[in-house]
């Protein structure tokens, strides 16, 4: 492990993400919390908590850390079949939280998979990432987001456009 004894302690935060991929109406079951395991999206916070309260028991080189709060969000998009994870964590420490948010938002992602399993095999979990951090000596660090479009493509402006 890396020595942070001669670091100060410092408010830390890390935010991450993680998404999955399913059936609409495997999402409906989710969300109307009737899916054959009960309350997914309860059930699937508890476990993100949880498990960021034990990262370095399962990820060999963290520092056991001083978690001051966890936050584990969700984010339905029906049409999509989309549901979002967001795990947000805070500590007041030497090191940083990432791995921590990272933990936090796979672990409720793949509790949302077993718990609805039995009703569609294929979900699908997709960008566990983090996605900003901040405090420490690094400073902040924020993850660009980039606007997802659909259809066919956008012409370039005409201002863009190159001369012939």
């Amino acid at each position: 492990m890396v020595d942070v004894s001669p670091k100060p302690e410092t408010a830390r935060e890390a935010v991450a993400r993680a998404v999955l991929r399913m059936r609409p109406s495997t999402l409906r079951a989710v969300q109307r919390g009737n899916a054959p395991k009960g309350d997914v999206l309860g059930v699937a916070r508890t476990a993100g908590i949880l498990a960021a309260k034990r990262t370095s028991d399962l990820i060999p080189l963290c520092h056991p850390l001083r978690l001051t709060r966890v936050e584990v969000s969700f984010d339905a998009r029906p049409r999509r079949g989309e549901l979002a994870i967001e795990a947000r964590v805070r500590t007041v420490d030497k090191t940083g939280v990432e791995m921590e948010a990272l933990t936090a938002a796979g672990v409720a992602a793949l509790t949302v998979y077993d718990m609805v399993k039995a009703l569609e095999k294929g979900v699908t979990i997709t960008n566990l990432q983090l996605l900003a951090k901040s405090g420490g000596k690094s400073g902040d660090w924020e993850r660009r987001r980039t606007a997802r479009r659909t259809g066919p493509p956008r012409s370039r402006p005409a201002s863009r456009r190159p001369r012939a």
